[in-house]
């Protein structure tokens, strides 16, 4: 049975670490090193999701273009209308859609609000579970066969 974002939240934790339009790009740099994630739902004050601010965002819209991240506002450089999941979507359905989008973050919705972002670190860790999971069952089969 394929596995749900939400199982997957529930197994992560569902933290989400946000950020306001109007702060600075170095705020939100800041934020992320702090909880040592790649990227940011940058939320309104009623907490609808506005967009997403990734590391990316940060470097190719603002350091390589020569901009200071004290003085731009994340509003101006995040992707606006981000890919989003549900929590019924599957970890298979995230991957499909990391891999054509090109992108390392997906918001989580549920009702129009965000509750929570998946990672490819968190697929890639979730995979690795699995497979060592399926390597022991394999294991303790072969031991238990005659």
């Amino acid at each position: 049975m394929p596995t749900s974002v939400r199982q997957l939240l529930e197994t992560k934790g569902p933290e989400l670490h946000t950020i306001a339009p109007v702060a600075s790009v170095y705020e939100a740099i800041e934020r992320m090193a702090e909880k040592g994630v790649g990227a940011l739902a940058v939320t309104s004050k009623t907490g609808r999701l506005q967009g997403i601010l990734s590391e990316r965002d940060c470097f190719r819209k603002v350091l390589l273009k020569g901009r200071s991240p004290h003085k731009v506002p994340v509003r101006e450089v995040m992707t606006r209308e981000p890919i989003c999941v549900s929590l019924d979507s599957t970890v298979e359905d995230c991957l499909r859609l990391m891999d054509a989008h090109k992108i390392r973050h997906l918001p989580v919705m549920r009702e129009g609000r965000v509750v929570g972002m998946i990672s490819m670190r968190d697929l890639v860790a979730f995979l690795s579970r699995e497979r060592d999971q399926a390597i022991h069952r394999l294991e303790k089969y072969i031991e238990e066969t005659p």
